[in-house]
């Protein structure tokens, strides 16, 4: 997948807000807007926009909010659903969908089938403008056929075939998230951005830049190498007696200070 070096835009995982987006979904877009984010990835929470795209549409054009792309299941993409799941995220504009876990993905006896999905559906949604791809979490890195579970979907998926590395589940999985990035050039179009802290440190606040992460060297290996259009934001955790949304507030501040100070070096890439 052969991208130009730009300025990545910034989004944030929904997934990150979903007990608010419960409580009050149109409420929370609004949140997030004012906390400067203009971007937002879909996940399964879609609230009473589930059959309502159009209406999502208009909600997110009043916030003038832009929709990178999406997390799905497999089951959305199956022959029966994806040309209904397809015609629904074009309509909110999204650039691509990637299914977000699937337990195959580490799975020997279901690793194969999954992957014959994928690309069926990455044919498909092909034809409709999306880009399709997978998103890891930890498991995917353990051993498999003398490499690793994410390694082998990674091989078996062509180069247009999204990699949406999540640089906080690899560094839970104890690997590298720069060699990753590196293994497989342009393909991590979109790359989920997440701090992480072992247990054993957990007095350390698990907000990005306050985390063990190297977050310089991850954003030049996702810009000059990974290709990355899209950095996604996600909070999964937060420090004790902070809300997730104060958390994730504070994560965007930080990154954007990583941020501008990368590409204050680099006036050969585009913003």
């Amino acid at each position: 997948m052969a991208t130009e070096k730009i300025k990545p835009q910034l989004g944030v995982q929904l997934w990150s807000v979903r007990h608010e987006l419960n409580r009050d979904f149109s409420g929370t877009l609004k949140r997030l807007k004012a906390a400067g984010f203009n971007a937002i990835e879909l996940a399964t929470e879609l609230g009473p926009y589930k059959a309502k795209p159009k209406e999502l549409r208009s909600l997110l054009e009043q916030l003038k909010l832009k929709v990178s792309g999406a997390h799905v299941s497999i089951t959305q993409l199956l022959p029966e659903s994806i040309d209904a799941t397809a015609t629904y995220y074009q309509t909110l504009g999204a650039e691509y969908l990637i299914v977000g876990w699937d337990p195959r993905s580490w799975d020997p006896n279901g690793v194969d089938k999954l992957i014959s999905q994928l690309r069926s559906a990455q044919s498909v949604l092909s034809k409709y403008g999306l880009k399709m791809g997978f998103h890891n979490h930890d498991k995917e890195f353990s051993t498999y056929q003398n490499t690793t579970f994410w390694d082998y979907i990674s091989q078996s998926t062509d180069d247009n075939f999204i990699l949406q590395l999540d640089i906080g589940w690899v560094s839970a999985a104890g690997k590298d998230p720069i060699n990753y990035l590196k293994r497989y050039p342009g393909r991590t179009y979109t790359t989920h951005f997440k701090s992480w802290v072992p247990d054993e440190n957990i007095n350390n606040k698990a907000i990005i830049g306050m985390d063990l992460i190297d977050w310089p060297s991850i954003i030049e290996a996702s810009i000059e190498v990974g290709g990355s259009q899209w950095i996604i934001l996600e909070q999964e955790t937060a420090p004790k007696g902070m809300k997730t949304i104060e958390a994730l507030i504070k994560s965007k501040a930080n990154l954007q200070q990583y941020l501008s100070s990368y590409m204050s070096t680099r006036k050969d890439i585009k913003s």
